[in-house]
C-alpha cells in the first residue's frame, strides 16, 4: 500500500517536468504575495493551470477555496478547456473543440457537460472579475442592491456571458432619454445648444478656426438661431433676444437718404436699430447722420460693458425690453427636435463623451460634485461648460439606474466593494472561503479590480498574479501599470518570479522585442530568450506608395501560401482599423482571405507569420500618441512619455505575437520611430529604390568629350563609341 502511495506521488510529481526552473519555481511556491512576470510567450497560462493542478493533486486542496480570476469571457472559457483535456482520458473533448463544423453554442453546451463531468473543475471558481461580482451581488447582495437587477451596458448585448439579464436599454439610450427631459428646461437647452455651436461646429477654442467652412467672410460666430455673425459680443446680443423670444435682423441693408448701409441689428417689434461699438468697429458717425436724418432709433452698445455679464443684460432689457409692447411674451417653450435638428451628430458625440467620464468617474473613485469643482477651476471656458451640463446628466443616470436596478460593469464591481465594506459578515464569508486567489493578465488591472483583490484577501491566503507589465496596453480603459510595476508597495512582503524564456518566436523576433521595449523607462527589467532558433530573419519593406506596400504584402502571403500556411497562420495587425482597409479589398478581390485584428484585439493571439502594416510616423501612423482631450484631464491626467511607452508596448505585443516570419511594412523616407529602434543585424531590409534626380551624362571614351546618348561615333575624335 505504501509502495502504491509513492508510485502515485512520483507520478503526480512528473507532471512538472514540463516546466522550466522558473515555472516550476513558480508552482511550487509557498509565498503568500508571489507576481510571476511573464515575458510574451513564457507559457504563463500553461504555470498558472499547472499551479492550480499543483494545488488540487499535490496539495490536495479542496477545489472549492481556490479562486481564479481572469479578464474575458474567452480567456476564461480557454481556461476551462485546457483543464477539461487534462483531465478526459478520452480525448474526446479535445476533437469537439477542433471540430470547426460545431457552431460556438454547441461548443459552450459541451464544455458545461464536461465540467459537470469532473467536479473538481465544476467546484473550482475560475471567473471574469465582472462574473464573479455579477454572482457575488446576485446571491449576497440584497442588503447593498436590488439582486434581481439588469445589466446595461454601452450596446445592446447579443452574444456575452450576461445576455438573460441585459437591460432592454442600453446607457446611450438611457442618456439621451434624460438629456432631452433636461431640455425641456429652456435654460439647460440652449446651453447645451451654445456649447454645440462653439466648440462641436465653430470650435471657436482652435486657434485661427482651422478647418472651418464659414458661409461670410469674416463671420466665424454661430448663434443661437443659425445666424453668422462676427463677433463674440455680437453672438451674445443674438442670443440674449433669442433667448428672450425677441425677433431680430442681423447686418439688414438699409438706405435712409444718401447711401446703403448694414447696422449691426434690427428689432422690428421694437423700431429698433442696434450698433455694437468694439477697438475693431468703423467709425459711426456717418452712419448715425442717416438715423437723424431719417427720424430712426439707433441705440448702441459698447464692448467694455460685455465683460460684465450682469450689467450688460440690465443694458439690453433697458434699451430693447421697455420699446416692447406691454404684452409682448418674454419666453417661449422651445423644442429639443427642432434646436437640434441640424445637431444630430454633435449631440451624439456630446452624450459620448458624457458616457466616457462616467466611466472614469467610477473606475477613479472620484465624486460627481468634486469633479464638477475641480472643472470649474480649469482655465478653459469649453471644459467648464462641458462639466456644467455634463455632472447634471450623470447624477440624473445614476439616479434612474437606481430606480430601475441597472447595474454596468463597472457598477458590479463598485457595489460588490461596497457589500464587502458595509457588511462584514459577507466579506468575511468570502474572504475565508478562498485560500488561493490566482490572477491572469495582472498588468490589465484598474483601481476597482485591485480594491476588490485586496478585500478578498486574509493574511493567510495565498496571491499568486500572472501578468506582463511590457504587455500592459489597456491605459486607455483605465488599467494602471503601476500594480505590477510596483507590486511590492501595493502587497506587502510580496515576491517576484520572472519567466524569461520565450517558447513561441524565434530568436531574431525575441531579440528585436528585447531592444524595442527596453526604451521604455517605466517597465520591470527582464531579459527574455529565445528557445527556438531560425535563420529568418524579420523582413522590413519600405513602400514609396501605399499601393506597392500592398503588392509587397499580396505577393508575401501568396508566397506562404505556396509553401503550406493556411490562412489561419498568418496574421495582419494594425493600430488603427481604417489602416487595413484597402489591403483587404485588395485580397477580397483577388480571393485572397489571411487573419486581421487591431492590435488591442491580437492580445494574447499567436500565428506562424504576422505582418503589422502602417508603420510610419506622425498622425495617423504607429505610434499614434493621442493626447486625449483636456476634458477628461480633469478626472485624469495624462503624460506625452507615458503615452508613448504604451505605444511602445502595444508595438511589442504586435511583433511576439508572431512565430516563424515577420513582416513590418513602412513608407519610404517616413519611417515609424519603433523600426529604428530595432538593430540591423535582426532584419532583412527591402525597399522600392527612387529613381536619380542626376542627369546621366555620356562621354567620349576617346577625348571624354559630352556625347548626346543617340550617337555611335564621336563627331570630336570619330572613336566608335559602340565597340
Amino acid at each position: 500500500m505504501e509502495k502504491g502511495k509513492n508510485q502515485v506521488k512520483e507520478t503526480r510529481i512528473t507532471d512538472l517536468s514540463g516546466l522550466n526552473e522558473k515555472q516550476r519555481l513558480a508552482v511550487i511556491s509557498e509565498c503568500k504575495r508571489l507576481l510571476v512576470l511573464a515575458g510574451a510567450g513564457s507559457g504563463k497560462t500553461k504555470t498558472l493551470l499547472q499551479k492550480l493542478i499543483y494545488l488540487i493533486e499535490e496539495k490536495g486542496i479542496n477545489p472549492g477555496s481556490i479562486l481564479a480570476i481572469t479578464f474575458t469571457k474567452n480567456a476564461a472559457n480557454e481556461m476551462l478547456d485546457r483543464l477539461i483535456i487534462s483531465a478526459d482520458d478520452s480525448e474526446k473533448y479535445a476533437e469537439i473543440l477542433s471540430d470547426n463544423n460545431r457552431s460556438p453554442r454547441e461548443k459552450d453546451t459541451e464544455r458545461y457537460f464536461f465540467i459537470k463531468k469532473h467536479k473538481w473543475i465544476d467546484n473550482l471558481t475560475l471567473r471574469t472579475f465582472h462574473s464573479l461580482c455579477y454572482n457575488i451581488i446576485r446571491n449576497f447582495g440584497v442588503n447593498e442592491f436590488d439582486n434581481k437587477f439588469k445589466i446595461i451596458g454601452d450596446t445592446k448585448a447579443k452574444d456575452n456571458e450576461f445576455i438573460k439579464y441585459a437591460a432592454t436599454e442600453t446607457s446611450f439610450e438611457v442618456l439621451h432619454k434624460i438629456l432631452i427631459k433636461n431640455c425641456e428646461k429652456n435654460e439647460y437647452l440652449l446651453n447645451l445648444k451654445r456649447y454645440v455651436l462653439d466648440y462641436m461646429i465653430d470650435k471657436i477654442h482652435i486657434e485661427n478656426n482651422k478647418g472651418q467652412s464659414i458661409t461670410k467672410a469674416g463671420k466665424f460666430y454661430t448663434t443661437l438661431n443659425g445666424t453668422k455673425v462676427r463677433s463674440k459680443s455680437e453672438q451674445y446680443i443674438a442670443d440674449w433676444l433669442f433667448r428672450h423670444s425677441i425677433k431680430f435682423e442681423y447686418e439688414p441693408n438699409v438706405k435712409f437718404r444718401d447711401f446703403n448701409f448694414h447696422p449691426d441689428f434690427y428689432i422690428p417689434e421694437a423700431n429698433l436699430y442696434l450698433e455694437h461699438i468694439s477697438q475693431k468697429s468703423y467709425p459711426t458717425t456717418k452712419k448715425e447722420e442717416q438715423f437723424t436724418k431719417a427720424n430712426k432709433l439707433l441705440v448702441k452698445t459698447f464692448e467694455h460693458q460685455i465683460n460684465d455679464t450682469a450689467i450688460f443684460n440690465l443694458v439690453l432689457d433697458r434699451i430693447v425690453k421697455n420699446r416692447l409692447p406691454a404684452n409682448y411674451n418674454f419666453k417661449t417653450a422651445l423644442s429639443f427636435e427642432e434646436e437640434f435638428r441640424s445637431y444630430h451628430k454633435e449631440v451624439k458625440d456630446f452624450i459620448r463623451q458624457t458616457m466616457r467620464i462616467n466611466d472614469m468617474i467610477k473606475v477613479e473613485n472620484i465624486s460627481f460634485k468634486k469633479i464638477l469643482k475641480d472643472a470649474q477651476k480649469d482655465q478653459h471656458e469649453r471644459v467648464r461648460d462641458f462639466y456644467k451640463l455634463a455632472i447634471p446628466l450623470v447624477e440624473k443616470f445614476k439616479t434612474y439606474c437606481t430606480n430601475k436596478s441597472y447595474l454596468d460593469f463597472n457598477d458590479m464591481l463598485i457595489k460588490t466593494i461596497s457589500l464587502f465594506k458595509n457588511h462584514k459578515e459577507i466579506a468575511e464569508k468570502f474572504r475565508f472561503k478562498y485560500d488561493y486567489i490566482l490572477v491572469d493578465e495582472f498588468q490589465d488591472v484598474n483601481n476597482l479590480q485591485v480594491e476588490l483583490i485586496k478585500l478578498l484577501l486574509r493574511k493567510e491566503c495565498q496571491l499568486f498574479c500572472v501578468g506582463d507589465d511590457w504587455q500592459s496596453i489597456y491605459g486607455f480603459r483605465g488599467s494602471n501599470v503601476d500594480y505590477i510595476l510596483n507590486f511590492g508597495k501595493h502587497f506587502k512582503q510580496a515576491e517576484t518570479i520572472k519567466l524569461s524564456m520565450n517558447y513561441r518566436s524565434t530568436e531574431h523576433i525575441v531579440g528585436a522585442s528585447n531592444e524595442v521595449i527596453k526604451h521604455n523607462k517605466f517597465k520591470v527589467e527582464k531579459k527574455v530568450l529565445a528557445n527556438k532558433k531560425s535563420s529568418n530573419k524579420i523582413h522590413i519593406y519600405a513602400g514609396k506608395t501605399e499601393v506597392d506596400n500592398i503588392d509587397y504584402a499580396y505577393n508575401q502571403v501568396v508566397k506562404l501560401i505556396n509553401e503550406g500556411y493556411k490562412k489561419e497562420d498568418i496574421l495582419f495587425l494594425y493600430r488603427r482599423s481604417k489602416m487595413f482597409s484597402p489591403y483587404f479589398e485588395r485580397f477580397r478581390q483577388t480571393g485572397v482571405f489571411v487573419s486581421y485584428k487591431t492590435i488591442h484585439a491580437a492580445k494574447g493571439l499567436e500565428a506562424k507569420a504576422v505582418f503589422i502594416i502602417g508603420l510610419s510616423q506622425g498622425s495617423g501612423g504607429f505610434p499614434d500618441i493621442w493626447m486625449e482631450d483636456r476634458i477628461y484631464q480633469v478626472i485624469k491626467k495624462s503624460n506625452y512619455d507615458l503615452l508613448l511607452e504604451e505605444e511602445r508596448r502595444l508595438f511589442y505585443v504586435a511583433i511576439t505575437r508572431a512565430k516563424d516570419e515577420l513582416f513590418l511594412i513602412t513608407e519610404k523616407g517616413n519611417e515609424s520611430r519603433f523600426l529604428k529602434e530595432i538593430p540591423e543585424n535582426f532584419t532583412f531590409k527591402t525597399s522600392i529604390p527612387l529613381k536619380s534626380v542626376v542627369e546621366e551624362i555620356l562621354l567620349c571614351k576617346n577625348c571624354n568629350n559630352r556625347l548626346d546618348s543617340n550617337f555611335a561615333f564621336c563627331p570630336y575624335c570619330g572613336k566608335d563609341q559602340q565597340t
